[in-house]
């Protein structure tokens, strides 16, 4: 595979799920009655849990990683606490904010563990997991859950970035990296600095192993809003920003610096959304997944879906939807969502977790919780055959695999499949009439033909064809 801009034909696809709606494995797609239809890309949003906000309301919570582990199977959820400074003479400064944990045996009832370990926080129950007693003016925040090779995990079962703030702090200011074996004690004697950057929103890591190389999105302020020198106009620093590393446990700014990559377009403008908020970005299936959050000054803030294939060049979805609605006027969550995109696979469900507000960025006249909402597996996005029927023809592909695997929907249609070389001249045996026909909904349904197997093309380079009548394709794979 190419490490960015089109696929290296023919592909291998390995066992890995194949998403169809950006077309990077799609070579064309059309309606049999083309000049009145279209295959067309449909997204999804999710839908909210209805007991939210599940979690955190006297928290006042912001950004969180949550995972499945996989050892005792709980829920785990790393989270920014938010505690509001009281008075009028905080200088400024409207909250402190801490790491915190919490864990849950189902993802919805969730309990805060009174760890203690950090002794200058008085609230009960004490669930901070991050701090240092040579700083006590030291504030965490930004908690981010790393997949790395094990050949950079030194060691550990958990690694989180996270950032560092606070007034005279500055030997360990910035974003950083540390380890731990059970997610609560984290091992200091690793603790890394990797930038020293005022990024004040969730930064995230990803590794791409197509270019086996760590790539980072942050919102620095090193050369707008820093409110130093002379300058008349310190600029808008809410952008989404890049940098890629060889190495993790690294100063990266020695090397390289961020780079911008997303600013608003004149379709945000139309609504005034003249700023991203940031943008928490998770690599999964061959696709960068990026949360992005466009930002309404100073006031409304949403969470919407913007992929890649390359990590630089992102692609946001037609009209824009957001991946979650606001809730109703006066409601928990009616003005400003963070998304996560540390996602759990529960059974054939995605399910996602967000902090909510009922006031605008502009004040400390809110109150934040998580709440949670659900998803298809795989379910974002997916591309739909019309009533009359529709082709997703697929790029070259080295078939490596076994049986083949869809996620799709096709009640009150169909869907069949057809191989054929890479000329598009069908195959012997597994032609459409060859193919049994699907009418169900599945995320994993096994294609057959009614007398030959897609084991016996092991080596060969093919195209899949996919004929879907009122059906919707997610992803594809061999297994």
């Amino acid at each position: 595979m190419a490490t960015y801009g089109l696929p290296v034909e023919p592909i291998e696809i390995g066992d890995r799920p194949q998403f169809v709606f950006d077309n990077y494995v799609i070579d064309n797609h059309w309606a049999i009655k083309y000049k009145r239809e279209a295959v067309r890309q449909v997204f999804h949003q999710a839908t909210k849990h209805p007991g939210n906000p599940i979690f955190g309301q006297g928290d006042q919570p912001s950004f969180n990683w949550v995972i499945r582990d996989e050892e005792d199977g709980l829920f785990k959820m790393w989270y920014q606490l938010n505690d509001q400074v009281a008075g009028d003479k905080a200088k400024g400064r409207k909250y402190n904010t801490h790491i915190a944990y919490a864990q849950s045996k189902d993802g919805i009832r969730w309990e805060k563990p009174d760890l203690g370990l950090f002794k200058a926080y008085k609230k009960k129950p004490n669930n901070i997991v991050l701090g240092w007693d040579e700083y006590p003016n030291a504030q965490t925040c930004t908690p981010c859950i790393l997949e790395v090779p094990e050949a950079d995990s030194q060691d550990y079962r958990f690694l989180m970035m996270y950032r560092a703030k606070g007034a005279g702090i500055g030997p360990i200011s910035g974003i950083r990296l540390i380890g731990s074996n059970d997610g609560i004690h984290w091992d200091f004697k690793s603790d890394k600095r990797l930038a020293h950057l005022h990024s004040d929103h969730f930064n995230t890591v990803v590794f791409d192993p197509n270019r086996k190389e760590y790539v980072m999105y942050c919102r620095p302020k090193h050369i707008y809003r820093t409110f130093r020198g002379e300058m008349v106009d310190t600029g808008a620093s809410r952008r989404v920003a890049r940098m890629a590393s060889k190495s993790l446990w690294t100063d990266w700014l020695e090397t390289v610096e961020p780079q911008t990559l997303l600013i608003p377009d004149n379709q945000d403008s139309e609504t005034h959304f003249n700023f991203y908020y940031g943008m928490a970005v998770r690599y999964h299936g061959g696709i960068y997944w990026g949360f992005i959050e466009p930002f309404r000054m100073n006031d409304y803030i949403y969470t919407e879906l913007a992929v890649s294939r390359d990590g630089i060049h992102f692609q946001r979805m037609p009209g824009r939807p957001k991946i979650v609605e606001w809730g109703e006027e006066g409601s928990w969550d009616d003005t400003m969502i963070f998304m996560s995109p540390s996602w759990v696979e529960v059974g054939d469900e995605w399910w996602l977790y967000y902090s909510g507000w009922d006031g605008p960025h502009g004040t400390t006249e809110r109150t934040g919780a998580y709440g949670m909402a659900k998803i298809r597996k795989e379910g974002f996005c997916g591309m739909k055959g019309p009533k009359s029927g529709g082709v997703l023809c697929s790029r070259k592909i080295k078939w490596s695999a076994g049986k083949l695997l869809v996620n799709a929907v096709a009640t009150g249609g169909k869907m069949q499949v057809r191989i054929s070389d890479e000329k598009r001249k069908p195959l012997e045996g597994f032609n459409y009439d060859d193919c049994e026909v699907f009418s169900g909904d599945s995320t994993s349904h096994e294609i057959k033909w009614k007398s030959e197997s897609i084991e016996s093309l092991k080596g060969q380079v093919i195209r899949l064809e996919f004929y879907l009548q009122e059906a919707e394709l997610f992803t594809f794979k061999g297994e």
